[in-house]
């Protein structure tokens, strides 16, 4: 499988609740079709957003369904779960979707696992006076509430295309993270955190020259605020918008399993050895 890492793998701290976040597009179906056959997760949930191809999921309790342009789905690992994603392209042979894992509670780690499907005409849609649109997959936002529900780490999950040169703010809960994810397009955000390379000023940051705007395949992390404010450039602006309610606990990571502490990752990965890593309901 070829694809571009945003985050994920670093310090989870930079995140929290959110782990990784990848960019899959591909127009060529030999890097694809692999897909990722069968393989644990236990810990975590996995959210996959379609913007062109189909996704087909399977999972050992007993969930089979597909995803194509538009569509999403969530699904909660819990206790333990072994699924496959496997994908193909449209019919220019395009593939393209948003893998995103999001950390559970400790209190929830080990909760029963559950998959969540939500099909294109189900996700609504708001188009502001100005042009500006947001698909709400998830939280309330513009007086709409996203299909998906019951998801630990309470997150506002969006889909945002500002026209050109178009200025817009957007709220944030003060106590979230969040993040945006540009995949087209190209503009200014405003209190993007200082460590990445877009445009940091504050005060009369529209008045600034910065020395590069955040453009496809940026990824821009949020101070704390309780507003992010975004200047459309001359092609226009879509990205995903991000955040959650930080865990603050310690995580133990290796590959598809995430627990607390090493001995509980330990306990897992003895699990998947001996053939109980599955829990009866």
């Amino acid at each position: 499988m070829h694809l571009r890492r945003a985050f994920g793998f670093g310090n989870t701290s930079d995140f929290d609740p959110f782990l990784l976040l990848d960019d899959f597009r591909n127009d060529i179906p030999e890097d694809y079709l692999a897909g990722f056959p069968w393989h644990p997760h236990r810990g975590i949930e996995t959210i996959t957003y379609v913007l062109a191809g189909t996704v087909e999921h399977g999972d050992s309790i007993g969930n089979r369904g597909e995803i194509s342009a538009g569509d999403i789905q969530w699904m909660t690992a819990g206790r333990g779960i072994i699924h496959q994603e496997m994908h193909k392209g449209d019919n220019l042979g395009r593939m393209h979707s948003f893998p995103l894992r999001a950390n559970l509670p400790s209190a929830k780690k080990m909760t029963a696992p559950r998959y969540q499907e939500v099909k294109s005409t189900e996700i609504p849609e708001v188009t502001e006076d100005d042009g500006t649109r947001a698909r709400i997959v998830c939280g309330n936002f513009w007086g709409k509430r996203g299909p998906i529900e019951g998801i630990a780490a309470d997150p506002i999950y969006i889909d945002v295309s500002v026209p050109p040169g178009k200025r817009r703010k957007f709220p944030v809960e003060t106590t979230s993270q969040a993040f945006a994810y540009v995949f087209a397009g190209s503009g200014k955000f405003c209190n993007a955190s200082a460590p990445l390379a877009v445009p940091t000023e504050g005060v009369r940051w529209l008045e600034t020259n910065p020395p590069a705007e955040a453009n496809d395949r940026s990824l821009i992390l949020f101070d704390r605020g309780d507003e992010v404010e975004v200047q459309a450039g001359e092609d226009g602006i879509r990205f995903l918008m991000v955040s959650g309610k930080p865990l603050q606990e310690p995580v133990a990571w290796y590959g598809p399993i995430v627990m607390n502490t090493q001995q509980e990752l330990q306990q897992a990965y003895k699990e998947l050895q001996q053939g109980t890593f599955l829990k009866a309901q």
